[in-house]
């Protein structure tokens, strides 16, 4: 049993030693989180080309994360989940108009399950 903990230890001190972060970052880091967030985070965008600005960049992270996803698949599966990804952003920004509409519908929806 003292093994087991030991070889875990191990292994945890290994991840922690390959995941350093450098003491400016860390300090950059806490001086933003105790700021809280930026204002433009919870500011609505006010007019349709803000919010069409913001839905293609959604759409374009999204994409980015996909591809990322893919790469973790076979190489056979890759290309074919590219392809998909691409596919349905490529279809998102043709039809932005229609999204922005339906997700600025449903911001104005109330939770009433009682939670």
């Amino acid at each position: 049993m003292k093994m087991l903990i030991g070889a875990a230890a191990l292994a945890l001190s290994g991840l922690a030693a390959a995941q350093v972060t450098p003491p400016e970052v860390v300090r950059q880091q806490q001086q933003e989180l105790q700021r809280g967030d930026p204002p433009r985070w919870t500011r609505p965008d006010r007019t349709e080309a803000a919010q069409l600005a913001t839905l293609r960049k959604e759409i374009n992270a999204a994409l980015r994360e996909a591809l990322e996803a893919c790469k973790q698949q076979g190489a056979g599966a890759h290309s074919d989940c590219a392809k998909d990804a691409r596919s349905i952003a490529q279809s998102d920004m043709a039809n932005a108009r229609q999204i922005r509409l339906a997700t600025r519908d449903m911001a104005r929806t109330y939770e009433t399950s009682g939670k």
